[in-house]
């Protein structure tokens, strides 16, 4: 069957099309995506402007037709941080239903950061062992843990780098000052954490999905995307280390010119290597890898385990 995945988040609205069928691994067929930067439409009180709920609901008009066109049997709508965390959260939702038909279910932190750890599983299977997952989107930080496919621990941080990167760091390039800041912050919201993780024991295989990850591997020396998707993609504690302040002395124009960077996620990617840094260092990671499958694919998967066989 062709099944879309509707992706509301902070950044993108981003519908995936895959031809899936129980026990096999879906097939991408066609991709379609509106940076919308919804994180940033909000205004001093954290609800989403109405420009930006005109703007939500004409990209998802033009996901459901692009859905159609591509011959759907079946959309799996969601959305992460940036709709939950919004003061109006309820009458954006009740616009994009009545303007679009689209009933867009809210999934928590901990929804996304185990839905995500499913297609780690998944795509890793069960011969990685014990997984430790981080994800980092537009508007938050997921961390899971676990040896089956369902994790023993998953929480989420408000760390995602569109979030950190309009609250703390406004120039360009940013204050010296304001990065040690936000240093400190993410540092500090990811050590409350550690704990809950710590006690399980050493992960086999620490594994990190999302844009922000991948970027950061590819200026690190990571495959391209064009080399497919079976290449392996690591990313060290010491690259991150030695990019970290790199990244802090250039501007976004600067970052967009670096390798795997696209100009839209360059204003972010410092933020999310700080975090990225940070988490690594207070987890004791000196190397992760990059997973291509994430939270889409887990909700693509979790949908296909619930059909008849």
């Amino acid at each position: 069957m062709r099944l879309g995945v509707l992706d509301v988040g902070s950044n993108t609205i981003h519908l995936l099309v895959v031809d899936a069928h129980p026990g096999a691994r879906p097939q991408p067929a066609h991709s379609h995506k509106v940076e919308l930067r919804l994180a940033q439409l909000l205004d001093a009180h954290g609800a989403v402007t109405p420009d930006g709920i005109e703007l939500l609901v004409s990209a998802i008009t033009g996901a459901v037709q692009a859905a159609e066109d591509k011959g759907c049997e079946d959309v799996l709508p969601f959305a992460t941080s940036a709709v939950r965390e919004a003061t109006n959260a309820d009458e954006v939702l009740a616009r994009v239903k009545a303007e679009t038909g689209v009933d867009l279910p809210v999934l928590s932190g901990e929804d996304e950061a185990r839905l995500t750890f499913l297609a780690v599983r998944r795509w890793f299977g069960w011969s990685a062992g014990r997984l430790l997952v981080l994800d980092i989107g537009g508007g938050s930080l997921e961390i899971a843990y676990g040896i089956d496919e369902d994790p023993d621990a998953a929480v989420s941080l408000p760390l995602g780098a569109g979030r950190l990167t309009s609250a703390w760091l406004r120039g360009d390039p940013p204050d010296p000052a304001d990065v040690r800041a936000l240093r400190r912050h993410a540092r500090a919201q990811i050590a409350r954490v550690v704990g809950e993780f710590s006690r399980f024991g050493t992960p086999d295989h620490v594994v990190a999905t999302s844009k922000t990850f991948k970027q950061l591997a590819r200026i690190a020396g990571a495959a391209r995307s064009a080399d497919g998707l079976y290449v392996q993609r690591d990313l060290s504690r010491k690259a991150l280390e030695e990019w970290v302040p790199k990244l802090s002395e250039m501007t976004v124009e600067q970052r967009s010119t670096l390798p795997g960077v696209s100009e839209g996620r360059a204003a972010q990617l410092l933020a999310g290597a700080l975090v990225a840094e940070g988490a690594m260092d207070l987890f004791g990671i000196d190397e992760l890898e990059i997973c291509p499958w994430a939270l889409r694919e887990g909700v693509i998967l979790r949908r296909l385990d619930h059909l008849p066989t």
